[in-house]
């Protein structure tokens, strides 16, 4: 080739959180230090690119959300691709490489990717380079920057292969028969370059190596007989030259102003949907107070406002963070009393950051404090991309080392070991590493979108008309070497602090009336669920496994099963079983009373219980477990699923309790239908397919 100009690829990328976008922003980063160029948008803006016209190589970064959802941003573009009158050749023309996004906690992994890369072959496309699937629960970089990494060269070849089809070898030879043509050497052969490619991409790499400055050797620690931590590391990490992260272009500025004006709305937040502003009017600690984990249940009067839901619906709450750690931030970062002062946020003029916007989740003018309390989550486990930023505001030169250490493709594990697994957040690293010193514009360049919570209704709409209700636990995270205090979650602790004096009021019965002293109010929104929903026909019988707070859902689905047989007492009702687990009888059995109720009035025909810490009165211990307890109604469990085509709920904790289900539902398939296991874990596929086995799980 005769001309250096960059050879240009589309970029898509579907985000729910930001994580696919982030490494979108990567790979288009990196493009041009290989000579590439990358448009990159939202696979959403569909009016930006033509898939239909495309010539050049497409690569895809996609997320899945819920548990194997597309992401929002997504399901105009599926709806599109999926509509059954396109010809199997539509994308015949296409060559396209996808990276898909999970977590391998929940069912249906990276379902999003799979979804789109299914599609796109059935409809003609080719891959000129692997799919990758990325799983969340062991840490995305492990798959993301190896993929990476080959992309490059799959492109470069991808380019070549093109050139090759559109004979660009015959436009050299029409050139050479010119008489004022030059004399050209003959072009080697497609293998030739790509074998020139691959040992060119080898000497880049190399040359990345030794291009990085390694801190004075006599800097670090002789550790030998030293365990590595977050702020030391041993050989060979400590003596290893490192390949780190390209420095991310800052593309903000923050510029501050006076003190006065307002702050945006809470309802302005979120793009998701309509938020409401409604109040708490009751709260019950539902555990007792020695009970290992305190769950609470809150109610909320929505009869003002137009939400709507339906039992086994989610809905989000926005919630901000926690004070104290907002305080605190703003006394590392050298500004304790600007707080108050209003900020204005901008797109840096002459960044080199290509197609720089404004993040949607930050308001172009808010006090500091909203923007930290309410805009970011600064608990967030950061990146790699942002400890190398951090890694240019840090004055000592040992901390320098170990953030590029931490952010290296050498110190990929002790990036997991001493950031991601023990949830390492911006204040820990602060607190660990003292002279970094980050300017606000780049916290709020990197920092994401602090993301609304969501919960499970537990509450019927028929049944407690302009009431909605929810329970949670108060998460703990316990103090570790990294964090000398303990936490509680982002939300449920500031739940729980929001309602304590409405919790203290129940206990003391102060209100004669029954009603509630409290004015707190909250900031919601619905996240309707497309199938965790009573069946249709009230006949059908259904199954419900929750234990713990993972009954929650079902509460919902047994006040509105009771309301509709004091409704319609001709209409015939399928029988309903509940299986319920906890640990301690007296310490955590939730909704105990109501339960006895729904059970004495029919609603409930069978609830199977367990308590997995109580010891045992007879001399056969009975099941610990829910999976346990399952298994034991092998029988009934398959007549409903299989001769009454009834349906199945699970809700709960995913890796300790929901994939036990699964697996005990598979072995009863396989003893009671008389056939193997994969032919049983065949049919369990055939259920979630046609929603009856469904679940609502979390990890």
């Amino acid at each position: 080739m005769c001309c250096n100009l960059k050879r240009r690829f589309l970029l898509l990328y579907a985000t729910q959180k930001g994580q696919a976008k982030a490494i979108a922003e990567e790979i288009q980063q990196q493009a041009g230090a290989h000579g590439l160029e990358a448009d990159m948008y939202c696979i959403s803006e569909m009016d930006k690119y033509n898939l239909e016209a495309e010539k050049d190589p497409v690569v895809i970064v996609i997320s899945t959300t819920g548990t194997g959802d597309p992401p929002d941003t997504a399901r105009k573009f599926i709806k599109k691709i999926q509509d059954k009158t396109l010809p199997p050749d539509h994308f015949a023309h296409l060559q396209y490489g996808l990276l898909g996004l999970g977590d391998s906690e929940y069912t249906f992994f990276c379902n999003g990717g799979k979804t789109v890369d299914r599609r796109l072959q059935e409809l003609g496309a080719q891959h000129f380079y692997d799919t990758g699937l990325a799983d969340d629960c062991v840490g995305l970089e492990l798959v993301v920057d190896p993929w990476i990494d080959g992309l490059w060269l799959a492109l470069k070849e991808a380019f070549l292969l093109q050139e090759e089809k559109k004979g660009m070898s015959s436009n050299v030879d029409a050139v050479s028969d010119s008489p004022f043509a030059a004399p050209c050497v003959r072009e080697p052969d497609l293998t030739s370059k790509i074998q020139h490619l691959k040992l060119e991409d080898e000497g880049a790499r190399s040359s990345d190596v030794l291009s990085q400055k390694l801190v004075d050797i006599n800097l670090v620690t002789s550790a030998q007989d030293l365990e590595p931590s977050l702020v030391r590391s041993v050989p060979p990490v400590s003596q290893s030259a490192l390949n780190i992260p390209a420095l991310p272009a800052e593309y903000l500025e923050v510029q501050f102003q006076d003190t006065h004006g307002e702050n945006p709305s809470l309802s302005s937040l979120t793009l998701e949907g309509t938020a409401f502003e409604v109040p708490v009017t009751k709260a019950v600690q539902l555990t007792r107070e020695d009970a290992i984990k305190t769950a609470l249940l809150l109610e909320l009067d929505i009869a003002d406002t137009t939400f709507d839901y339906q039992p086994g619906d989610a809905f989000c709450v926005i919630c901000p963070n926690n004070v104290n750690e907002v305080e605190e931030l703003l006394r590392i970062l050298g500004l304790p009393g600007k707080g108050e002062h209003f900020v204005c946020v901008k797109v840096k003029q002459g960044t080199k950051k290509k197609g720089a916007t404004l993040p949607q989740h930050i308001p172009e003018r808010s006090t500091l404090k909203f923007l930290l309390t309410w805009c970011l989550e600064i608990r967030t486990i950061p990146k790699k991309a942002f400890l190398r930023a951090l890694v240019e505001c840090t004055g000592d030169a040992r901390e320098k080392r170990r953030l590029q250490e931490l952010c290296s493709r050498q110190g990929a594990s002790d990036y997991t070991r001493f950031i991601r697994e023990p949830n390492v957040c911006l204040l820990d690293l602060l607190h660990a590493f003292p002279s970094c010193k980050p300017s606000l514009n780049l916290l709020i360049e990197h920092l994401p979108k602090l993301q609304p919570r969501s919960y499970s209704a537990s509450s019927s709409n028929l049944f407690q008309p302009g009431k909605l209700c929810f329970v949670f636990n108060i998460v703990e995270f316990p103090a570790c070497p990294t964090r000398p205090v303990s936490w509680k979650g982002v939300c449920t602790g500031w739940l729980a602090e929001l309602v304590a004096p409405l919790l203290q009021t129940n206990k003391n019965a102060v209100d004669a009336r029954g009603g509630s002293l409290s004015t707190e109010k909250i900031f919601i929104f619905a996240r309707p669920s497309n199938t965790f929903h009573l069946p249709a026909d009230p006949s059908i019988p259904f199954i419900m496994v929750g234990p713990g707070t993972g009954i929650s859902p079902f509460i919902g689905f047994l006040q509105h099963r009771q309301k509709l047989r004091e409704e319609h007492t001709d209409w015939k009702f399928g029988e309903t079983w509940l299986f319920f687990g906890c640990r301690h009888q007296d310490r955590d059995y939730l909704f105990k009373d109501e339960l006895k109720c729904f059970l004495e009035n029919g609603t409930l025909t069978h609830l199977k219980v367990c308590f997995s810490r109580d010891l045992p009165a007879a001399e056969v211990a009975p099941p610990k477990y829910v999976q346990d307890v399952v298994r034991l109604y092998a029988k009934e469990v398959a007549r409903v699923l299989m001769k009454e085509r009834g349906y199945f709920y699970v809700c709960g904790d995913k890796k300790h309790m929901a994939d036990g289900v699964s697996d005990a539902v598979v072995d009863i398939l396989s003893m009671e239908m008389g056939v193997d296991k994969l032919e049983a874990m065949k049919i369990l596929a055939m259920l979630r397919e046609a929603k009856r086995y469904l679940q609502d799980v979390w990890s």
